[in-house]
């Protein structure tokens, strides 16, 4: 039998490290479960992500490996000829990872010492309050060091090292920063939508004056995005406004009327009252993606790994979007 030392020479020695470093194992199981099941759309359930983050990362495995790996016009879908031979490379790198991963957990590193988040105000709001408590229970030794920025100053305070991982709004443009998806949000309009009716289209919200948050929020261009939304149509007339919490964007609807978007986990704090002036979108429904992002030189990955874990176990099971397919989920790009 091949020791493990043997095993992991082995790896580099049938790979070059030009194509190591520019894959992760994580697009390696998406291939994996598209040949095993033929259709992206088994693929993506089976990986539990979007059927839209999984044909992306697989396409982009696809550019940066110069090849074409399976042939889409094909029903089932056929792996290429060169697409087997990737395939056949991933099963054997996947099963060392497994056991990378099983020697480490048979020497578990401590989860101590201190870790510095950044997260986006629009989540911060809402998650922190469900997070931060059992994080600290969970890890007593683990310092938190938490600040609210936005998107733009997360990336540029994780290529400076000044945070270890950033939460925000996916999927961000940015090759040299690692992903651990957390969960999708469902996003749900506030307001009074003055029809008697269970579900909106997004292109009826541009009937309605529009409330958003101010310039540098990620819902922000989401809202816009989802709704094809125009300048003209953003705002009351004669009135320039920008809110920089949903407070402020919820006290506004209710005294002028008008819609505003909000995240589920937000919905989630409103008083009864409040919540009866929700209203839901149409299938497919709009998520928002939820991930943490980290900076591979600067990573303190077995916390980071750690953390994602323990908050996938809070948040998953109590959102709308556990309960639906991939299929019937749409993520709103920023």
């Amino acid at each position: 039998m091949l020791t493990f030392a043997v095993l992991t020479v082995y790896i580099f020695s049938i790979l070059s490290i030009d194509i190591i470093n520019i894959m992760n194992i994580q697009q390696l199981d998406y291939i994996l479960a598209v040949d095993r099941f033929k259709s992206f759309t088994k693929a993506a359930e089976y990986c539990h992500v979007t059927q839209a983050t999984l044909s992306a990362m697989v396409k982009k495995l696809e550019e940066e490996l110069g090849v074409i790996l399976f042939d889409r016009k094909q029903n089932p879908i056929l792996t290429t000829d060169i697409g087997w031979q990737i395939i056949a490379e991933a099963q054997i790198i996947t099963e060392h990872s497994r056991i990378l991963k099983d020697k480490a957990k048979e020497n578990q590193v401590k989860i101590e010492g201190s870790i510095r988040i950044g997260i986006i105000p629009t989540i911060a709001n809402a998650l922190l309050p469900k997070i931060v408590k059992p994080i600290l229970e969970a890890y007593p030794k683990l310092s938190l060091e938490i600040v609210e920025i936005n998107t733009t100053h997360i990336l540029e305070e994780l290529k400076e090292g000044k945070i270890d991982f950033g939460i925000l709004s996916t999927p961000i443009e940015s090759g040299d920063m690692e992903e651990e998806i957390l969960y999708y949000e469902t996003l749900l309009v506030y307001g009074e939508i003055g029809e008697d009716k269970e579900y909106i289209l997004p292109e009826e919200i541009k009937n309605h004056k529009i409330w958003l948050m101010e310039e540098g929020h990620c819902l922000r261009e989401q809202f816009i995005n989802l709704c094809s939304l125009k300048k003209k149509e953003l705002l009351p007339d004669n009135l320039t406004f920008q809110a920089g919490s949903f407070d402020t964007l919820l006290n506004m609807v209710d005294e002028f009327g008008g819609l505003t978007l909000i995240p589920e986990l937000y919905y989630q704090t409103l008083s009864k009252e409040r919540k009866n002036k929700i209203s839901f979108f149409n299938k497919p429904f709009p998520v928002r993606e939820i991930s943490i992002l980290y900076f591979r030189p600067y990573a303190k990955k077995n916390i980071i790994l750690a953390i994602s874990h323990l908050i996938r176990e809070l948040i998953v099971k109590n959102l709308t979007s556990s309960k639906y397919q991939n299929k019937e989920l749409t993520i709103v790009g920023i």
